[in-house]
């Protein structure tokens, strides 16, 4: 008995083009003809079905033939699935042209044309009266920013004051007993006091208590 092999109704290919770096693994009905299959694979490679040239390859990307009869089906070529059809584009778009997204024009939309519409966002915000156009919460923060500063400068009236460049703010330079700080007492070159490595460190004044205090005992004397 003699028993003949049918093809599936579809193939699964990879798709490959002369205009980017990359690969497409695609599945297409073998009934397309190459006119139609070029037509599709205008939305995979971006280039004009007219401009193309076919080439098919096996799945160890050995050439087989050029795929240039426009009414033959696509099925009546050795496609199988795992081939690849590489795309030559005689456009003129260079290689990458369409991967380079910094030359594509972009439409961008004034911010007083974005207020005016209705169904955005910024609009959702605004009637919800959530985050910047919550102004009781705002005015809260505002006011809770306000008190942190006063009570830090307050704090650091307390202590010999100066400017420090590493960060906006009071801070307060501590020197440890122990090797339990970040630094020297000094930051990023320039010198704020002096101390060991490791005994120095800066803090938020909040967080240092001043007073003249004895030195704690912890009893490693006697280890």
């Amino acid at each position: 008995m003699e028993v003949a092999g049918i093809s599936a109704p579809t193939v699964t290919v990879f798709i490959s083009s002369s205009l980017n770096s990359f690969r497409s693994e695609k599945r297409y009905s073998r009934n397309l003809t190459i006119a139609e299959f070029k037509c599709k694979l205008e939305l995979v490679v971006g280039s004009p079905a007219s401009c193309m040239e076919l080439e098919l390859y096996g799945a160890d990307d050995k050439f087989y033939s050029k795929l240039d009869q426009e009414d033959a089906l696509l099925g009546s070529y050795p496609v199988d699935d795992g081939c690849r059809i590489h795309v030559i584009d005689h456009s003129g778009v260079r290689l990458g042209e369409y991967e380079d997204v910094s030359r594509v024009e972009k439409y961008e939309m004034s911010s007083e044309a974005y207020d005016r519409r209705q169904n955005t966002v910024r609009s959702f915000m605004k009637r919800s009266k959530i985050g910047p156009y919550n102004e009781e919460l705002r005015a809260q923060q505002e006011a809770e920013a306000a008190q942190r500063l006063s009570e830090e400068k307050a704090q650091a009236s307390a202590i010999s004051v100066g400017e420090t460049d590493f960060k906006p703010g009071y801070w307060v330079g501590v020197r440890y007993d122990e090797p339990l700080g970040k630094n020297d007492g000094s930051v990023n070159g320039k010198r704020y006091f002096e101390c060991q490595a490791k005994y120095g460190a800066f803090v938020k004044p909040s967080l240092v208590t001043v007073g003249d205090f004895p030195e704690e005992d912890y009893g490693l004397d006697e280890m």
